[in-house]
């Protein structure tokens, strides 16, 4: 960029297209700029200097220029997000950016999901909260630099440069108009060029920082959306796999494959890498097949563990903390058991492998390195191998992963034949990504009313971020036996934030075993790392007999992170009298750019946690949660409102009730009918959201950022409603009584005893 440029002035490219296209350049100058007008704490914090969202958005940078937006002759605007839109409202948001720059109504933008593009590197992954933070800029660009193609060509066409542009259409001060698609091939270039262009001012938006409603509701609620499933892909059979009783075990040896190839309806069985694969004419035909399988197992990779061996590794892989100070201490240690990483929609994706080339698709949160390792795992080049990126049911990391197109593509090329692969949802809970269990000790150590130093120690089974940066390099890296270890304590300490004037304070994490598979599940390591910090922030608070909220509002570090707190505590009626076994729970979480504060109120009443419910789940319930956000700039805060509804929900069954049990190596839990996902009995009643006025020049990210507070304020409540401050998470994993219904046998003789009521 020009240093004669301002904030708002970048450079991009009109391409050489039939009719128009456009896109940015964005470069190192002006990310730095963006970054330096986010607001920033006053200590020297990592995070302070560079967080994970930085690294994310500085990965994508140099192949910002490879992503157009294009405008067509029917006067439509079309651009291909490379992102994964799984639910959180990205392509709303994306089209939102494009109508403002470009002055078109939001209807006549289309935003698709961009093929898989290894040549666009880290630019193609979908996580950490990052997307509106790296493609608010490029795309904004894209779109300017089309608006400033169009005027010019509407000068020529009109005979005056005194226009204006408003819902696609330009006009002169005679009133002569034209619509933006008939000059769509005029505004076009036969070379490509660069063009300098500028920004619309944040104060003439008319588009950005307004509520709006998602661009596929309607197709959503209708059920005309489209999800892998429901594509037509000719003879892609339904198909599913026989999985083993235990996590990660291996086809041994199979008794009868020729009985359930003749099985009706069946057309192919075939053993892969993971069990045994049945593709059918229905899916109620595979599972049928899949139940009939009669297979001998090799033992998995966490064979024999439970929850009780875990702990113990945990505790032997615990890093050491110091000798206690001399000073007053506050310590405790936490522990945070497995839970379910599955998504709304099932685990799914289709195959179609010929000798010479593959086509895939599923939605896919890291595409690019999906199609390499596919490539890869069926000998094909990276050029004959195409991969489609369809729009998903729900993610919350589930689908950085790529198994079922992994799958898919494996059997596929076993059988020579096209399939519509599914997991059934007892695979997902049982052989899917789960949350690691964890463990995290804490100690606080304080002086009249200083507190000197903040010591936590996290130590959780390995959580795999296989995934890398999204390609296959940093991919390969993130599994080698010391890169794991440089990926997690990276990401650990780049997406950790101490927010509160703590004096010496220190975070490290320690991860082991490998034998599970796990993932990023949403908000990854805050829900637990803010959870422990924010119990022990209550204790202090009242070892130096000081109000929860007063104590916090007095160490955070700054304004911004003040004013989410007051409002909370403002809006809640902070410190109201409430009835015996009841009680209010405050706390904080600083991530993805962005604040948030949350206050909630509980009911540990004895008439409460014993009420029967249908389900056979009992316990306290939340009843009301106010949170207040600040993103620095949201771009469509009805969507944001949306994002943290989710959080909250979230928050409240990590805190709760949703947990996996480990028995001899493999979860008990095989569906939403007994992993207990915060219930509508449990939502509560009074639910108010804030969105803060903006206080930056950009976005923030909040797609994970309401999980931590939500978690950490429920906890906090709990506490103080029982007078006892819990340690162990879920609340209820101990003292749920578990008892394992017909479908789901404490000790499958049968992969298959899961395939519930709920597929």
């Amino acid at each position: 960029m020009d240093e004669t440029f301002g904030r708002r002035r970048f450079l991009g490219y009109v391409l050489a297209a039939p009719t128009l296209v456009t896109a940015a350049e964005v470069g190192l100058a002006e990310t730095t700029a963006a970054a330096a007008a986010q607001p920033r704490l006053p200590s020297p914090d990592i995070t302070d200097v560079v967080d994970l969202n930085d690294l994310m958005t500085l990965a994508a940078l140099p192949t910002s220029g490879l992503i157009a937006v294009e405008v067509g002759q029917d006067g439509t605007v079309s651009f291909a997000l490379p992102r994964a839109e799984v639910g959180q409202g990205i392509t709303t948001s994306t089209a939102m950016l494009i109508a403002e720059e470009l002055s078109v109504p939001l209807t006549r933008v289309r935003v698709t999901l961009a093929d898989a593009r290894p040549e666009l590197l880290f630019n193609q992954l979908t996580g950490g909260s990052n997307t509106t933070i790296s493609t608010y800029t490029p795309i904004r660009v894209a779109a300017a630099i089309a608006r400033r193609r169009l005027l010019d060509a509407a000068a020529a066409e009109l005979g005056s440069t005194d226009l204006t542009m408003k819902n696609g259409v330009i006009t002169n001060r005679s009133g002569d108009r034209v619509e933006i698609g008939a000059l769509a091939v005029k505004a076009a270039s036969t070379r490509t060029e660069q063009v300098p262009v500028t920004l619309t001012a944040r104060e003439n938006f008319t588009v950005i920082g307004k509520p709006h409603n998602r661009v596929d509701a309607l197709a959503s609620v209708t059920g005309r959306k489209k999800f892998a499933m429901d594509l037509d892909v000719p003879d892609a059979l339904p198909t599913m796999v026989c999985r083993p009783p235990t996590i990660n075990g291996k086809v041994g040896s199979v008794a009868n494959l020729a009985e359930v190839r003749a099985m009706p309806g069946v057309t192919d069985v075939v053993v892969i890498s993971t069990g045994v694969a049945v593709r059918a004419r229905t899916f109620g035909q595979c599972i049928d097949g899949v139940r009939a399988m009669s297979v001998t197992w090799k033992p998995g990779t966490a064979a024999g563990k439970s929850d009780d061996t875990v702990l113990r590794e945990l505790a032997a892989a615990e890093l050491p903390i110091g000798l206690p100070p001399v000073t007053p201490t506050v310590e405790a240690k936490f522990t945070f058991y497995f839970r379910g990483n599955s998504a709304l929609e099932p685990n799914c994706a289709i195959a179609d492998v010929r000798s010479d080339r593959a086509e895939i698709w599923s939605a896919l949160k890291s595409p690019v390195v999906a199609r390499q390792t596919i490539a890869a795992k069926l000998g094909l080049p990276l050029s004959r191998v195409t991969v489609h990126v369809v729009e998903g049911g729900g993610s919350f990391g589930r689908k950085l992963f790529f198994d079922a197109a992994l799958e898919a593509a494996e059997v596929s090329k076993k059988i020579g034949k096209p399939v519509r692969l599914m997991w059934h949802r007892a695979d997902d809970t049982r052989q899917g990504r789960t949350h690691p269990m964890a463990t995290s000790r804490v100690r606080a150590s304080y002086l009249g009313d200083t507190v000197l130093s903040y010591h936590q120690r996290h130590t959780s089974v390995s959580t795999d971020l296989g995934h890398g940066l999204g390609e296959i390099i940093t991919a390969f890296a993130a599994q080698l036996p010391v890169g794991d270890i440089g990926f997690s304590e990276t990401f650990f300490q780049l997406s950790q934030t101490m927010s509160y004037n703590f004096g010496i304070a220190t975070r490290l994490l320690s991860e082991t075993d490998k034998g599970f598979n796990t993932g990023s599940m949403r908000n990854v390591y805050s829900p637990d790392v803010t959870c422990a910090r924010e119990l022990i922030v209550d204790r202090l608070a009242a070892k130096m007999g000081k109000d929860p909220y007063r104590f916090r509002h007095d160490f955070l570090r700054d304004a911004r992170s003040r004013a989410v707190l007051d409002k909370v505590a403002d809006v809640g009626g902070w410190g109201r009298a409430m009835p015996a076994g009841t009680a209010q729970g405050i706390a904080f979480h600083a991530e993805y750019k962005a604040v948030s504060a949350v206050l909630v109120e509980i009911d540990c009443r004895p008439e409460t946690v014993n009420r029967p419910i249908r389900d056979g789940v009992t316990g306290p319930r939340v009843t009301k949660v106010v949170f207040a956000v600040d993103v620095g700039l949201a771009v469509n805060p009805r969507g944001l409102e949306a994002q943290i509804m989710g959080c909250v929900s979230d928050g409240i069954a990590l805190t709760l009730t949703s947990s996996l049990h480990l028995r001899d190596g493999y979860f008990l839990e095989a569906s939403w009918d007994n992993y207990f996902y915060t219930r509508q009995w449990n939502t509560p009643p009074e639910l108010r959201i804030i969105v803060m006025p903006n206080t930056s020049e950009n976005p923030g990210g909040a797609g994970e950022l309401g999980v931590a507070a939500t978690m950490a304020a429920v906890a906090c409540a709990y506490g103080r409603a029982t007078g006892t401050m819990p340690t162990s998470f879920p609340i209820n994993h101990g003292t749920l009584s578990f008892t394992p219904k017909a479908t789901v046998p404490p000790v499958p003789a049968s992969p298959t005893d899961g395939l519930n009521k709920e597929f």
